[in-house]
C-alpha cells in the first residue's frame, strides 16, 4: 500500500512469488485495472467491502497466472463517498495512472458521475454496486452494470405481501439514487397488485432520527413499512417505529439489515426485519462458500455483498477479457454486451444500454439473532416469520 502526496490510498496488487517466481512476475507485462473505492464518508463500510472483493479476485487471477499473460495490477483511490471526487479520480485513472480498464464505485450516485468519466475516454466500466437504472438511461456505450435494477429490489416482498392479502403500504426512502429509484419500483408494483400507499415520504441521506417521520407514518396504520435505506438511517428508523409504537405484518428495508452491525446496533429489535440483498452466501451462486470461507480467511470478517460485488465485478471484465482475447477495448466492449456469464453474483446478461437484465435479489430475515434466507422460497434457509411480531408482544 502506497499513500500518495495527496493523502489518498492506492493499492497495487500482484501475484506474491519467491526467488526466481519473483523475477519471472516481475518480466511479465501489466494490465492494470482502475478503480475508487469510499474508505471515508457515508460509504466507507460498504466500499471498503467492495474494493476487498476486487482485491481478493486480482489476487486469485494471477495466482491462477494473470490474464492473456499479464499480471493484473488494481490502482485504486479513497473517493471519500463523494460523486464529485470519484469523477476527479477516475479522470487521474485514466490520464495520469494509464490503467486499461475500468471497475466502478460503491454507490448509484457516485457511479453516476463516475461513469460519465468512461464513457468520455471510452473505457469499458463494470459497475460494482450500482443498481439505479438512471446510470443506463443515458445512451452511454461503456458502463455494465451486474446488480439488479433498483425498481426490482422490493419484488419479493412485495408479491409475498399481496399474497397474504395485504393492502396498505407506508414507503420512506433516503433521498439519493438508489433510494428513490427503489421507491418508484414499489409504487410500479403497488399499481400492478392494487395495493393502497398510505405514506410515501423521501428524507436527507444523512438522517438518522425519525421520530416526527414514524409517528406520522403510524397514523396511517400500513400492514407493509418497505424503506430504500443505508445502514445508519435504517437503524434509526427501527429505533422510532418501535418508538411510535407501529408494528407492520412485514417490515423489509434495502442495504442495512444485511449488515452485521444492523443486529448488534439493535439486538432483540432487529428480530423478524427483512432485508433487501443482491447476494447471500446461501444463495446458490457459483463458488459462494468457497469465496466466503476464503474471504474470511485472508480479512478476518464474513463477506457482504459489497464484497460480491468487488469480486464478480472483476469476474466480468475477466471473461469479457478472455472471450476477447485482446485488451483492445472495442472487443472487450463488445464481448460485455452480448455474453452470457455467470458469476460470484449470479447470472450477467445485458441489454443494448448495458443494464442488467438476468440478476434478481434475495430477501433475508433476522430470525433468533441469525441473517437467513427467506425468499425465494425454492433456496431458503428457513421460512418467513410471518407476520411482523408487535413490539409490544415481545
Amino acid at each position: 500500500m502506497l499513500i500518495s502526496r495527496r493523502g489518498l490510498l492506492i493499492f497495487i496488487l500482484g501475484a506474491c512469488a519467491i526467488g526466481t517466481g519473483a523475477l519471472a512476475e516481475e518480466k511479465r507485462p501489466v494490465m492494470r485495472v482502475g478503480c475508487t473505492a469510499s474508505q471515508t464518508g457515508s460509504y466507507a463500510e460498504l466500499g471498503k467491502d467492495q474494493l476487498q472483493g476486487v482485491m481478493m479476485w486480482a489476487e486469485d487471477l494471477n495466482a491462477r497466472g494473470g490474464l492473456l499473460g499479464h499480471r493484473v495490477e488494481i490502482v485504486a483511490y479513497d473517493d471519500g463517498s463523494d460523486p464529485t471526487r470519484s469523477a476527479e479520480l477516475y479522470e487521474r485513472l485514466v490520464t495520469e495512472d494509464g490503467v486499461d480498464l475500468l471497475i466502478g464505485p460503491y454507490g448509484s450516485d457516485i457511479t453516476h458521475a463516475a461513469s460519465t468519466v468512461a464513457e468520455r475516454h471510452g473505457i469499458p466500466m463494470v459497475a460494482g454496486g450500482a443498481a439505479a437504472e438512471d446510470i443506463w438511461m443515458r445512451g452511454y456505450r461503456n458502463v455494465f452494470q451486474i446488480d439488479a435494477p433498483a425498481g426490482l429490489y422490493m419484488d419479493l416482498p412485495m408479491r409475498f405481501a399481496h399474497e397474504q392479502g395485504l393492502t396498505r403500504v407506508a414507503l420512506v426512502f433516503a433521498d439519493s439514487d438508489f433510494p428513490v429509484q427503489v421507491a418508484r419500483g414499489v409504487r410500479e408494483l403497488a399499481r400492478a397488485y392494487g395495493m393502497t400507499i398510505v405514506f410515501d415520504e423521501s428524507y436527507p441521506e444523512a438522517q438518522t432520527e425519525f421520530t416526527d417521520l414514524a409517528r406520522r407514518m403510524a397514523a396511517g396504520q400500513p400492514e407493509v413499512l418497505l424503506g430504500g435505506t443505508y445502514l445508519e438511517d435504517s437503524i434509526g428508523l427501527v429505533k422510532a417505529v418501535k418508538a411510535a409504537g407501529l408494528s407492520p405484518k412485514i417490515f423489509a428495508l434495502t442495504v442495512g439489515p444485511a449488515q452485521r452491525r444492523f443486529g448488534e446496533a439493535l439486538g432483540p429489535d432487529a428480530e423478524g426485519i427483512m432485508g433487501l440483498v443482491a447476494w447471500m452466501r446461501s444463495g446458490h451462486v457459483p463458488m459462494a462458500y468457497d469465496f466466503s470461507y476464503r474471504y474470511k480467511q485472508r480479512f478476518g470478517s464474513n463477506a457482504a455483498a459489497q464484497a460480491a460485488y468487488g469480486y464478480a465485478a472483476g469476474q466480468v471484465l475477466e471473461a469479457a477479457v478472455r472471450l476477447a482475447d485482446t485488451l483492445d477495448r472495442e472487443a472487450i466492449r463488445g464481448q460485455l454486451r452480448t455474453m452470457k456469464f455467470r458469476s460470484l453474483l449470479g447470472h450477467y446478461r445485458v441489454d443494448e444500454t448495458g443494464a442488467q437484465m438476468a440478476k434478481r435479489t434475495y430477501v433475508m430475515q433476522w430470525q433468533d439473532g441469525y441473517r437467513l434466507l427467506v425468499l425465494p422460497e425454492t433456496i431458503q434457509d428457513a421460512p418467513v416469520r410471518y407476520p411482523f411480531v408487535p413490539w409490544s408482544q415481545r
